[in-house]
């Protein structure tokens, strides 16, 4: 740590020299720019720079060096696991920056690092493109897709990364790179999938596809029925085309008003068809599961962008998620998997969800460090509570989910949807094999691992 003159002369400098706002813990709005979507999370950064340009994360990056501080990169979204926020460092805030520009005639979009899945979706709604995106309208785009990506869209489009064609990334030195196959291309393979280990994001430029029509199916159903509907769920997403993707999904009653009041606030098993197509086709495919009783149904044509708005998470709730993803989802796992239903935190936001790959993504370019990619489901436990003294049983839960499918595991796991499990789940997020070459790339671009507030890769 530099001595409190020369702090005190830098973090005036960067009052005055960036465009966007610095926050100090004596500041008004301190506060206010540290809370994050995770209520658990609790950390008082020692500067927060809120940056409006490239330029302005060049200017925190030197800053961060010249005061010897670590830094913190905070995307356009939710940053669950809390690595978005430091004790004692400095905080790169890339909120202000959001814009999306569509370029249709190239088939592709460049998007500022601050920006979510909202700002992207409704920029390529008036085209109708899209391109896959995580399962909410407030994701944000960076770590996602750096992160790998798994979404509605992802059977039949590919995983995010796979749609990657270029980055902007400023070093830990504050040097602006951009990242391409062709320009810095052992980068640009080190950024599918090893999210914001090699540098802070300022934009990316995504793959776009055309999307003229979504549609979805969405049941409910009383929980003992729970079993025959994850069953003819996989069947019916087993035998159908990529454009159908979903999940089954147990979940607390939500007051909403297509759920009956005596179900609010009760554990209900429910079905999610999500089809990249016409209602009609979509109906079709969903026969199986409209034939089970049910309480509930929404069964409709409904533009992506509004889907993606369908389950977003409250902020300011307490959160803990997790993943195993799966062998194959066989009678045998889906008793475990109900089974452990029973003891799902009820009434919360928590949801317990098996969703299909397969695909385009298990087609997608192998050479990725995306080792979860050839898995044909995946489980995904999380945990959303609002009163601490529920924390234990709650994070609990998610880690006994895990424990039952440990016979079903393959041991991959997508990044995105874990927390701090330590250094061997990073391992298997992102492959052994890709691991020393993921060390000498830090090596390279991160020598001090200035970034390491992430699922972080260690210099080697």
């Amino acid at each position: 740590m530099a001595p409190l003159s020369k702090a005190g002369a830098a973090l005036t400098a960067l009052r005055e020299d960036l465009s966007g706002e610095v926050f100090a813990p004596e500041d008004p709005g301190y506060d206010e720019a540290r809370t994050l979507f995770n209520a658990m999370i609790d950390r008082r950064p020692a500067v927060i720079a809120q940056c409006e340009s490239t330029e302005d994360v060049v200017t925190a990056v030197r800053f961060a060096r010249e005061l010897d501080l670590n830094v913190a990169v905070r995307g356009g979204g939710h940053s669950v696991a809390g690595m978005s926020l430091n004790d004692g460092g400095l905080v790169v805030d890339l909120r202000r920056m959001h814009e999306v520009t569509v370029h249709p005639a190239a088939g592709a979009a460049h998007i500022e690092g601050g920006a979510t899945m909202s700002h992207l979706d409704r920029a390529c709604e008036p085209y109708k493109l899209a391109t896959t995106g995580g399962r909410a309208s407030t994701t944000g785009v960076g770590g996602y897709v750096l992160g790998g990506g798994s979404g509605w869209l992802d059977r039949k489009f590919g995983l995010a990364v796979d749609n990657l064609l270029g980055v902007d990334l400023v070093t830990a030195e504050g040097e602006l790179v951009h990242a391409t196959t062709e320009e810095h291309p052992e980068l640009f393979w080190g950024l599918h999938g090893g999210g914001g280990n090699f540098g802070i994001a300022t934009s990316l430029t995504l793959r776009l596809y055309e999307l003229p029509a979504m549609s979805i199916a969405f049941l409910l159903y009383l929980p003992e029925r729970g079993p025959e509907v994850v069953r003819t769920y996989r069947d019916v997403i087993e035998a159908a085309p990529p454009e159908a993707s979903g999940a089954a999904i147990y979940l607390t009653g939500p007051p909403e008003e297509f759920v009956p009041q005596h179900l609010v606030g009760r554990l209900l098993a429910g079905a999610l068809l999500t089809y990249a197509g016409p209602e009609e086709e979509m109906r079709e495919l969903a026969g199986p599961l409209l034939a089970i009783p049910h309480e509930s149904e929404i069964v409709t044509a409904i533009p992506y962008a509004d889907l993606q708005c369908m389950i977003d998470d409250p902020p300011g709730m307490r959160n803990y998620w997790s993943a195993e993803y799966l062998t194959g989802a066989p009678d045998e796992f889906v008793d475990v998997f109900c089974a452990r239903a029973r003891s799902m935190p009820v009434p919360t936001g928590t949801q317990h969800l098996v969703f299909p790959q397969g695909g385009a993504i298990a087609s997608g370019p192998a050479e990725y460090p995306v080792p979860y990619r050839d898995s044909p489901w995946a489980v995904h436990p999380f945990g959303i509570w609002e009163d601490a003294s529920d924390d234990e049983r709650c994070r609990q839960w998610v880690k006994d989910v895990r424990a039952d499918v440990q016979p079903w595991s393959t041991g991959a796991v997508y990044l995105n949807f874990t927390g701090n499990e330590g250094t061997e789940r990073v391992v298997s997020g992102l492959g052994a094999e890709n691991m020393r070459r993921l060390g000498a790339l830090k090596r390279q671009y991160d020598p001090d691992n200035i970034f390491r507030f992430n699922h972080n890769i260690r210099p080697a």
